[in-house]
């Protein structure tokens, strides 16, 4: 009984000095709040699906590899709608919308068709210089090590910071863009750059999306394959961070009159940031859709 007294008040006097010691850390954390809140503020942003690949696009132009390899490298800027942007900010070039892409995915039952008067092959460049009549074919037979290329995506799984690409499939399909370039850009350790919406994120795995969407089984209508694709991944949330230096996260999507397929975002940081931030937001804001 005696010893069972002892062991009693031991837990009882240690037991005691943890709260206090709970107390205490918990009291520290509040203040830590606090004084990070005399200089963390927030903002509250809506992008619309053109606006949004339009600051990818910016944020892209101005990544330390882009930057390093504009002085002395290759850069391949493969076709596509996002890519569209980033070549335009990466050239200083307009590009007629529609000239610069390869598959399209249109409403099941919409009326806007994109009918570009030309064509744009995918972009080289070499030391920064657009190099005419090299083919995409070509040019990945030229990458070394530390060249990049940009490609984008048709499916992100932003979790795990993977992306997924449609490939046609046919008796007679080859891979499309991403099977002319993915050996060569792996086996030279270039960079791969994918710049892709947070519209396109998906709920799931890309990995077991991939799987699923190669199995062989009979469709009954036009049906896709996909490659699954690894790289830097470059969202709106990245695009902020590179841009102005703030944390942002995704607080909704969607909504209406022009909205639809849009991403909210919170964004955080000093108060110089934000308001940094929004004044970017605000001359991007009103970006024409795509397709108009």
């Amino acid at each position: 009984m005696k010893i069972l007294k002892k062991n009693i008040k031991i837990i009882f006097k240690y037991s005691f000095m943890l709260l206090i010691l709970l107390t205490m850390s918990n009291q520290m954390i509040v203040k830590s709040e606090e004084r990070g809140n005399e200089t963390i503020v927030q903002a509250q942003i809506v992008l619309t699906v053109s606006e949004s690949k339009r600051l990818i696009a910016r944020a892209v132009a101005q990544m330390p590899v882009i930057n390093r390899v504009l002085n002395e490298g290759m850069i391949i800027i493969t076709k596509g709608t996002t890519n569209t942007y980033v070549a335009e900010e990466i050239t200083g070039q307009k590009i007629e919308k529609g000239a610069f892409v390869s598959g399209r995915i249109y409403p099941a039952k919409g009326d806007k068709r994109l009918q570009p008067s030309a064509r744009v092959s995918d972009i080289v460049l070499i030391n920064g210089k657009v190099i005419e009549g090299l083919s995409l074919a070509d040019a990945v037979k030229e990458l070394k090590q530390g060249d990049v290329v940009i490609k984008g995506a048709n499916a992100l799984d932003y979790s795990n910071k993977t992306a997924g690409v449609f490939i046609y499939s046919s008796p007679t399909a080859s891979g499309g863009t991403t099977g002319t370039f993915i050996p060569y850009a792996i086996a030279r350790k270039a960079h791969i750059v994918i710049p892709v919406g947070l519209e396109k994120n998906i709920a799931g795995n890309v990995v077991d999306l991939t799987k699923k969407m190669n199995e062989p089984i009979e469709s009954l209508n036009r049906n896709y394959s996909m490659f699954l694709l690894t790289g830097e991944i470059v969202t709106e949330i990245e695009a902020l961070k590179i841009l102005t230096g703030i944390s942002a996260f995704q607080a909704g999507a969607g909504g209406i009159g022009g909205a639809e397929g849009s991403v909210s975002l919170v964004l955080r940081g000093q108060k110089e940031q934000v308001e940094k931030a929004l004044e970017l937001v605000g001359e991007i804001q009103g970006e024409p859709p795509f397709a108009e």
